[in-house]
């Protein structure tokens, strides 16, 4: 029997657990993002003159649409990232469900014009308002570790806040990125306003060219700073989630069952490709032989799988790459003194991509562990003194995305986490703010700039615009010409009644302030 011939504009979806092509998704060619991104701002112009109500309402829709799918998502999400489903259900579904739920409640109020107070009395006869208005079209370049939890997390806000949507989603992800658009158009959102295009970085470059008043990049490093070179000649502004290499403290005072399981958790849920996973884990030396002790008893118990196997704990990484890279990473940290305490093998006989959770110590700031994003399986672990120098070699750090804190003294975690430079620190558990919807998710550094979710993601959304009537309409103003010494003498005592002093100040120059009020312009 002769094969099937595959289409070439296509993109193969690929289980990771298994390295096996599982389908093809029509690839966008870069050359129609122009006419797409033309669509969507014309749709665009439609919906911003929607009344905000109205887009929430259609945001109650697409949950309702998305609860219904919840299984077909699931489904989707597992066989193409490979994460175990009970991690596609907490955090893609959750996620993207718990987002349109917050939005389409509290859009209304948080997007309502607000009242500017005047302190100064030049401006007491003045009215202020901030308006939030919609951008136009906004880019979105998302990834592939959360195919919807990240994208939906953006897509969704931006919608609700009158703008329209072109979003490239990850090549490793085409399946999940043909459902995220699918489930706005069955939701009942018009035609071309949220819009998902498929390929790789030519596609996502295309979109730029194509110029969208605003453009959102999850992804790495590297190519964030291509996204933001490209947005910056033509002056796009951009938001830049560029991962972590996020630092979990323990303290001598922890519960060392509890912050033991976090740490195993937080090391290897998504297998570790998380950018708020735990990457740099420092204990204080009193506890750390017991805490280490648990962490590897704990990683040992951990059951490697498929995704779909409901008993697996921790599934593949997405391409045989990463798996390389993990070797690379451990080998760099043996060959400078770390000792690899449990794990640290690709596992070929569960399949192309499998990499054994591992624990490793002794590891430092010399060591790639410590200097680059690992985003995979390995929980490398530095002893250290006391808090004060964890928190020294947690800042040692380009990237400030996130931490964590485990301690009994909460206090005292506060007073730590503010000295902590990072965009979000969580104390005695750790990653999961990315599923509070009120909680600003982004960092700083080479974690990169801008905010999403929670009120600080909406108003990325928007143009802030200052709005000002004056109540004295049928009066010139003092500031106005006509110029002379007399408005000079008006205008210093203006500043004096102002700004001089106390009491005695202001009445001494009351009179000759208020000329700057009442004077003939003589025009």
């Amino acid at each position: 029997m002769a094969a099937t011939a595959i289409p070439v504009d296509t993109l193969p979806s690929i289980n990771p657990a298994s390295g096996e092509v599982v389908g093809h998704f029509e690839r966008t060619l870069p050359g129609r993002l122009a006419e797409i991104v033309s669509r969507a701002r014309a749709a665009q112009n439609a919906w911003a003159k929607v009344e905000i109500r109205e887009r929430c309402a259609k945001l109650r829709a697409l949950r309702e649409r998305m609860m219904a799918s919840r299984e077909e998502l699931a489904d989707a999400v597992v066989r193409e990232s490979g994460k175990p489903r009970v991690e596609a259900l907490f955090a893609d579904i959750f996620v993207a469900l718990d987002t349109a739920e917050y939005f389409s409640r509290n859009a209304e109020r948080l997007l309502k014009a607000e009242s500017v107070p005047h302190h100064s009395i030049a401006a007491k006869a003045k009215s202020g308002r901030l308006l939030y208005e919609p951008l136009g079209v906004i880019g979105i370049i998302s990834s592939w570790n959360y195919p919807l939890a990240i994208p939906l997390s953006q897509i969704i806000p931006a919608v609700v806040a009158g703008n329209a949507v072109v979003c490239k989603t990850s090549d490793f992800t085409p399946q999940c990125g043909a459902l995220i658009e699918k489930l706005f158009t069955v939701a009942g959102f018009p035609a071309d306003l949220v819009r998902v295009v498929q390929g790789g970085g030519e596609v996502g470059q295309a979109l730029i060219d194509a110029a969208p008043d605003k453009v959102l990049f999850t992804g790495s490093v590297v190519t964030g700073r291509r996204v933001a070179e490209a947005c910056a000649k033509k002056l796009i502004p951009s938001v830049l989630e560029l991962g972590g290499k996020d630092a979990m403290i323990v303290l001598s005072d922890a519960d060392l069952d509890v912050a033991s399981s976090a740490a195993v958790w937080g090391s290897y849920t998504n297998c570790g490709q998380v950018c708020l996973s735990v990457e740099r884990l420092f204990v204080e030396q009193t506890i750390a032989e017991e805490f280490i002790a648990l962490c590897v008893e704990k990683t040992k118990k951990l059951r490697l799988g498929p995704g779909k196997d409901s008993s697996s704990d921790v599934g593949p990484l997405i391409r045989p790459q990463h798996v390389a890279r993990m070797s690379e990473l451990i080998h760099d940290a043996v060959s400078r003194g770390a000792k690899v305490l449990c794990g640290g093998s690709a596992r070929p006989d569960f399949g192309p991509n499998f990499f054994e959770p591992t624990v490793i110590s002794g590891v430092d700031s010399s060591m790639k562990l410590f200097q680059e994003e690992t985003f995979g399986p390995i929980l490398a672990i530095q002893t250290v003194r006391d808090a004060e120098e964890a928190v020294a070699h947690a800042n040692d750090s380009p990237f400030a995305l996130a931490a964590s804190v485990w301690t009994s003294d909460t206090a005292r975690g506060e007073a730590i986490a503010k000295r902590l430079r990072a965009g979000a620190v969580m104390i005695n558990d750790a990653i999961s703010y990315f599923a509070i919807a009120e909680a600003p998710h982004g960092g700083s550094g080479a974690s990169g700039w801008g905010r999403t979710h929670g009120k600080a993601g909406l108003l990325e959304m928007v143009q802030t615009k200052y709005m000002d009537s004056d109540r004295l309409e049928h009066r010139e103003k003092p500031w106005w010409y006509r110029y002379g010494a007399d408005l000079e003498r008006a205008a210093d005592a203006f500043l004096q009644f102002e700004f001089g002093g106390g009491l005695a100040a202001k009445m001494r120059n009351a009179r000759g302030a208020m000329k700057t009020f009442f004077r003939d312009h003589g025009f």
